[in-house]
């Protein structure tokens, strides 16, 4: 455990350490898109983050390839190979899209392209776990299909949940960490060294989020584009593939002593990639909606538009925080809680934990006007938005803070401020009031027409200058 957690560190500070001059570089080569209508963001903001993320991969990588146990990964097969050489293409093509843009067809071309390349150096499903029959070999070219399949869908799931700022790097954070776990457990646990190159991977992409974040959270200082978001779903599925169809049940079944434990345990594996796609359910579900939504509605499935699941919760009054946090909740919990079932023996302790916890993520879902006030012992370390209000009789007006981050007067600090101008203009018409006295009906008829805009002659502003 200590060399992944080595592994994770060095990964996390190159990338973060890397991702402040692929900022200025991504600003001096003009990376940064205008805002567009679909756009939640609201100033133009540079991407190629995915530069970055590239180098703490590599930087990891290598120290993996130095430590003792880690190196036997890089000589038992070629999955770190492939990894590198698919990553490498599915990384230079979101490039290419970040800085020129790049035609929808061209993009889906290439990402079969760095699939299928992986797949030629060994990365592909040999065998599909089947409940009650046991491993069922796949033909080369079934295996091939299914691997190709499965990159180009975690590909886009990914690609289509990043519309917020933190929120696909967070998600992909999430599923990294459940496919750790359990992929940790294979190994370890169960002493199946095929299970090796998917704890690899995973703690791969755990460095690169976490190191990214810290620049991609609200606000955003970078975006990692699609240079960071097709790079970071192929090494989901890498990682997927590289544990599906290798683990021979046989090897839990003399571990545990039991056929029925075993069935149990390898629960998210019997059903085909059920984990890989659990880890990513919400961006599989928003990318199937997606395409649904646009194929109905006589559009190509890869049109751009502003009805993804996070621009829904911001429609329905969630702040971008909290959208993002809400994301985040749903997705721990599937992810984790398949994780969870696959680990303990008492199913019903899980199932009612997470009907627990649903019940608590659909009432914040269900409220998106309420925020909590923090203590006030704590209040210098919240956000604004957490602060309790100052009493009425303080100077400081109450302000409320806007979507945008900006503040805004409440009502009752717009009544205290309307309050004080009538307070200082009350001197100066006291002296008025005198010299108006003595003017006639007739007189103070007409210089409230003045008042008003009218000339002196009950005209419509003739003579005005006006047209």
């Amino acid at each position: 455990m200590r060399e992944y957690l080595l592994v994770l560190f060095c990964t996390a500070a190159v990338t973060y350490l890397l991702t402040g001059p692929v900022r200025k570089f991504a600003i001096a080569a003009g990376a940064m898109p205008p805002v567009r209508a679909r756009d939640v963001h609201r100033e133009p903001t540079p991407r190629l983050g995915g530069i970055a993320m590239f180098g703490g991969l590599c930087a990891g990588i290598l120290v993996a390839s130095q430590l003792d146990n880690l190196s036997k990964v890089f000589s038992q097969g070629t999955d770190i190979r492939a990894l590198l050489s698919g990553a490498g293409i599915m990384w230079l093509l979101g490039v290419l899209d970040d800085k020129w843009g790049v035609d929808a067809l061209v993009k889906l071309g290439g990402q079969m392209i760095a699939a299928g390349v992986m797949v030629w150096q060994g990365v592909t499903v040999i065998t599909l776990p089947v409940p009650g029959v046991g491993p069922v070999a796949v033909s080369p070219t079934q295996g091939m299909v299914i691997s190709v399949t499965l990159v180009v869908v975690m590909v886009n799931a990914v690609n289509f949940i990043d519309g917020l700022d933190g929120l696909a790097g967070g998600m992909v954070c999430i599923a990294a960490m459940a496919f750790f776990l359990y992929s940790y457990r294979l190994w370890y646990g169960y002493t199946i060294s095929d299970a090796a190159p998917a704890v690899l991977f995973s703690v791969l992409l755990i460095g690169m989020c976490l190191g990214f974040l810290v620049h991609n959270l609200h606000p955003a200082r970078i975006f990692m584009g699609d240079s960071g978001s097709m790079m970071l779903g192929l090494m989901l599925a890498v990682a997927a593939i590289s544990i599906t169809g290798r683990v021979d049940p046989d090897l839990i079944t003399s571990e545990t002593g039991s056929q029925t434990a075993t069935v149990h345990a390898l629960v998210p594996i019997y059903i085909p990639l059920l984990l890989p796609l659990t880890v990513i359910a919400l961006p599989l579900a928003d990318l199937l909606l997606a395409v649904v939504r646009r194929t109905w509605a006589g559009q190509s499935p890869f049109a751009a538009d502003k009805r993804h699941l996070h621009h829904r919760l911001l429609q329905v009054g969630h702040s971008h925080s909290r959208a993002v946090l809400i994301m985040y909740f749903w997705a721990a919990l599937i992810a984790f809680g398949t994780v969870a079932f696959s680990v303990t023996n008492t199913g019903r302790t899980v199932v009612l934990t997470l009907a627990g916890l649903c019940l608590v993520g659909l009432v914040v879902l269900l409220t998106p006007r309420f925020r909590p006030r923090a203590p006030r012992a704590v209040q210098a370390f919240v956000p604004p938005r957490y602060r309790r209000r100052r009493p009425a009789g303080r100077k400081a007006a109450p302000v409320t803070e806007r979507e945008d981050g900006g503040e805004v007067l409440t009502a009752a600090s717009t009544a205290s401020t309307e309050s004080a101008a009538e307070a200082a203009a009350a001197p100066m018409a006291e002296p008025m009031a005198e010299p108006m006295a003595e003017l006639s009906a007739e007189d103070k008829r007409l210089l409230g027409g003045v008042a008003k805009g009218s000339s002196a002659i009950g005209g419509r502003g003739h003579g005005n200058g006006r047209r």
